[in-house]
């Protein structure tokens, strides 16, 4: 499990490898997420986008970027956690990713980014 506290917001992740499947006549190697989201502030935040930068081991990066996550912008007061799951897929059984989350803050009324820290994405059969 990977951690990071970005302006009081803990973001914890972990990964786990779902299998191989061809799409197009290649190989895929799909990975899974958690993602734990603390508000450990003072203040009631709301997420609203997320930015994802995906590498491979093959030199193949994706950017995903979009509103909320996994159709949701939740908003957390202090001390709340939210949890979701998701996932990606890669051309090569090794990878990372990394991002951040842009929240607003209900008391200030500003926006902030929250960085996701990068976790690494690796299938266990191709591990010495």
């Amino acid at each position: 499990m990977v951690q990071q506290v970005t302006k009081g917001i803990k973001i914890s992740v972990e990964t786990n490898f779902e299998g191989t499947f061809y799409k197009n006549y290649k190989i895929n190697y799909a990975f899974g997420y958690d993602i734990t989201i603390e508000n450990q502030s003072k203040d009631a935040v709301q997420l609203n986008a997320r930015h994802w930068t995906i590498y491979d081991s093959l030199n193949n990066n994706e950017i995903v970027s979009g509103e909320g996550v996994i159709g949701k912008k939740p908003i957390l007061q202090p001390g709340e956690i939210h949890t979701y799951s998701s996932g990606c897929l890669l051309t090569s059984p090794f990878g990372a990713m990394k991002g951040f989350y842009s929240m607003e803050n209900f008391t200030t009324n500003k926006s902030f980014k929250v960085s996701i820290p990068a976790f690494k994405l690796s299938a266990p059969f191709a591990l010495n």
